[in-house]
């Protein structure tokens, strides 16, 4: 009997000791430095941070890119999703097709993306074949800010946007057809079907994508670095900066800490404002 009570503990033993020392540990350690300057506990770090020439404009840049990308990634899976489902044959091949992007690393993905967008990339030699332009474009320049920004959007929703179609097409697999079956029935139109049916199903299922890619968006960093270098300052990034360069553990660390209190503060908005029934009655 005593073995049976202990059975579930120590199952769950290996993952409670890889949680303490692969997360909380380093947690703890990151947030010691951050608190931590010239020896004794200190907002310093934070001062520093905020200080920063690049503080402000790495913040923008980063809440821009999340603002931008994230909507335009859960609009695109979800239709390709929706497609998904409409489709008899290939169905499979197609969702194959369509997440080889999870299988390249994020600075794999921007090097693809610099093949395509730099001086001699593939986007300048085919517009100058076609006669669009009379030179090379430098469109990864700060000079042309507005280029650089397009491009890692684009790169992005590339490389990300398999994430957030995988777990949509999954919680489309849990809602029963009988449903849309019966809608149709009493001759709901398409629209009523997909406003009144597969959207309130499948909020759980977008939660768990706005979560997921919005925690992500913010750590940003291998792409924007790939492809705009110091160019497009991004939060991760002066982390990297401050730890590389400037060789001061603290000022990362604040970075850090920053970037999750942030990344927290969204995941509770996400499940207040997308909580489902049960949760809003509970």
């Amino acid at each position: 009997m005593t073995n049976s009570r202990l059975l579930p503990y120590l199952l769950i033993a290996p993952s409670v000791v890889f949680l303490i020392l692969l997360f909380i540990f380093p947690l703890v350690q990151t947030i010691g430095l951050a608190f931590t300057d010239q020896g004794g506990a200190s907002l310093g770090n934070f001062r520093k941070m905020v200080g920063d020439i690049n503080f402000g404009v790495s913040l923008r840049n980063t809440f821009l890119l999340v603002a931008v990308v994230i909507p335009l990634q859960i609009g695109l899976a979800l239709g390709m999703a929706v497609m998904l489902q409409k489709m008899e044959k290939g169905r499979d091949l197609v969702l194959w097709i369509w997440t080889i992007p999870l299988g390249v690393s994020d600075l794999a993905a921007g090097l693809v993306w610099l093949s395509i967008l730099q001086d001699r990339g593939y986007l300048n030699s085919t517009l100058f074949a076609l006669g669009v332009i009379d030179s090379p474009t430098n469109w990864l320049s700060y000079e042309n800010p507005t280029a650089l920004f397009v491009g890692i959007v684009l790169a992005e929703i590339w490389r990300a946007t398999a994430i957030v179609l995988v777990i949509l097409v999954a919680g489309f697999q849990l809602i029963p057809k009988e449903y849309f079956e019966a809608a149709e029935v009493f001759g709901a139109t398409g629209w009523t079907r997909f406003r009144k049916i597969t959207l309130p199903l499948l909020k759980p299922s977008l939660q768990s994508a706005l979560i997921l890619r919005t925690v992500l968006a913010f750590e940003v960093f291998a792409v924007v670095y790939a492809l705009g270098g110091r160019n497009f300052p991004v939060l991760v990034g002066e982390a990297y900066t401050w730890m590389r360069d400037n060789q001061n553990d603290g000022v990362a660390a604040a970075y850090a800490i920053l970037i999750m209190v942030i990344s927290l503060a969204a995941t509770l908005v996400y499940i207040r404002l997308l909580r489902t029934k049960p949760e809003a009655q509970a």
